[in-house]
């Protein structure tokens, strides 16, 4: 039980970290509420079981392809470049939705956690660094049984930290002004646009390195 909660926590640090993922998770929850934000981060740990069963199986060492690697890194780029440019265009309606309870689809947010998960190269990346790394550690000494409960224990992890994310963006957003609601969600699409220039510079790098 000390090894399962070690695991536990190992997940609660990995996805405590904010990174372009979790801003657009904060975000979601500051325009479209909790169940918005929840289901944004379902899509989110349905990539992240995805990719454990890509490194559980031996098949990262394709990403180490440099046109996969390009394309990954550039299709990122796209993804956080035209989410960011989005939310400051739509800065303007976070008081009419706030009004008339304009909704999105959840289905759409969904989808929306999934694919911006599945397309960010740093969530490959940190999948085949840390999960790739415990894997290596633990090989010969654990069962299929233990390896199985390891993998439900960092994922536990995961999802408490998603579940915090989408209550307290969802709770900020029934506390704070309209005028708050707007500046924090210009920042937050600052910082995803800042991510993508990022992503697209590693996509030059790995391309023409």
């Amino acid at each position: 039980m000390n090894s399962i909660f070690t695991f536990i926590f190992l997940g609660i640090s990995m996805a405590a970290t904010i990174g372009p993922v979790k801003t657009v998770l904060l975000n979601t929850g500051l325009k479209n509420g909790f169940f918005h934000a929840w289901f944004f981060s379902l899509g989110a740990i349905a990539t992240d079981i995805i990719y454990m069963f890509i490194v559980y199986f031996g098949i990262g060492q394709f990403i180490n392809s440099i046109w996969l690697k390009t394309i990954l890194w550039s299709f990122g780029c796209f993804v956080l470049l035209y989410t960011g440019i989005e939310s400051l265009l739509s800065l303007h309606k976070i008081e009419m939705e706030s009004k008339t309870g304009k909704r999105t689809r959840l289905r759409q947010s969904i989808m929306t956690g999934f694919f911006m998960s599945f397309l960010n190269p740093l969530t490959i990346l940190f999948w085949l660094g840390i999960y790739g790394s415990i894997l290596a550690k633990t090989a010969g000494i654990s069962t299929g049984y233990e390896i199985i409960l390891v993998s439900i224990a960092i994922l536990m992890g995961i999802i408490f930290v998603d579940f915090i994310y989408a209550f307290l963006s969802s709770v900020a957003r029934k506390l704070l002004s309209t005028q708050l609601l707007k500046t924090v969600s210009f920042i937050s699409a600052l910082l995803m646009i800042g991510f993508g220039i990022y992503f697209g510079k590693q996509a030059y790098q790995v391309l023409f390195q």
